[in-house]
């Protein structure tokens, strides 16, 4: 196996609010899609939001779960002024912000998110991290 993770899909409650999210509030490039699936292209990844019951039955897994997933998505920024700006921006969106942009103990500046159907994303500058 090439190591490399090609597509990360969001299984969500509801396409249209968290398609305005990602589309509207975070400006993530849209691709054009059949219905009942969306997709972005982040680079060389693609982030696909699909109904969660969808998603749960492509598995062949049960739709109900609850608390922390265990995982959490990560954002890479240039500085810590572009971390609170981003926070700020999925706050105005319809986010929540579980952690403000502080300084971390690694040497750079970071705070979470959680999307609206409650997916953790974190929000970092890390001025040792090349990929920004």
């Amino acid at each position: 196996m090439e190591p490399r993770i090609s597509l990360i899909t969001l299984g969500v409650a509801d396409l249209d609010r968290a398609t305005a999210f990602y589309e509207g509030c975070l400006g993530l490039p849209r691709l054009p899609t059949p219905p009942g699936v969306v997709f972005f292209e982040l680079g060389r990844l693609w982030l696909a939001l699909w109904p969660r019951e969808n998603l749960a039955a492509d598995a062949n897994v049960a739709v109900a779960g609850s608390g922390f997933p265990g995982f959490a998505l990560a954002h890479n920024v240039r500085s810590p002024r572009e971390v609170d700006a981003l926070l700020a921006r999925a706050a105005a969106g319809g986010a929540t912000v579980t952690k403000p942009g502080q300084a971390t103990d690694w040497g750079g500046y970071a705070g979470y998110f959680t999307d609206p159907d409650g997916f953790l994303w974190e929000v970092a500058h890390n001025p040792a991290f090349p990929h920004v």
